[in-house]
């Protein structure tokens, strides 16, 4: 799963806490963070020009939408300076999720964006549980295996739709 890679400025890692930050809206409100405590968190970081992020959100999307999101929430940060761009992109592909902005590379950094996409999954403390680099079909069997496994979601946690 995870791979060798340069850190980042103040890169959290596995088994580590993320720190407070506040998020810049793209398609909705901005949001401390924190907000997010208490459920496990899928975090991607993408960018507009990224062709491997552009493909896997179309899956991220779908799986936000499966029963088994009840037990965490997706989030998406993009890493465009241009945030007219972003949203663009966004548009387009008529995302739902919740979806942030990092013009400032606090998160880019925080999290070990250092290629992209990035999918970080944290737990319901706060803390880094696992790190997928590259693109994915996150709605695939493979990863939700691999998500109910670092959440300890229930086996039983029925997949279809709300």
């Amino acid at each position: 799963m995870s791979e060798a890679h340069a850190t980042t400025p103040g890169e959290v890692g596995i088994g580590e806490p993320i720190r407070e930050a506040t998020l810049q809206g793209l398609n909705g409100p901005s949001r401390k963070l924190s907000e997010f405590h208490g459920s496990p968190l899928i975090i991607n970081v993408w960018a507009s020009w990224c062709s491997p992020c552009r493909e896997e959100m179309a899956s991220l999307e779908r799986l936000a939408w499966l029963e088994l999101a009840r037990h965490f929430k997706v989030i998406g940060i993009s890493t465009d300076d241009d945030p007219a761009q972003a949203g663009a992109w966004l548009k387009q592909s008529n995302a739902t999720i919740s979806q942030f902005v990092d013009t400032r590379l606090q998160m880019e950094n925080m999290l070990g964006a250092s290629r992209l996409p990035l999918t970080v999954l944290v737990d319901a403390n706060g803390r880094v549980v696992e790190k997928i680099y590259g693109g994915r079909e996150w709605d695939s069997p493979e990863s939700l295996k691999l998500i109910r496994e670092a959440f300890r979601t229930p086996q039983r946690a029925p997949l279809m739709g709300r």
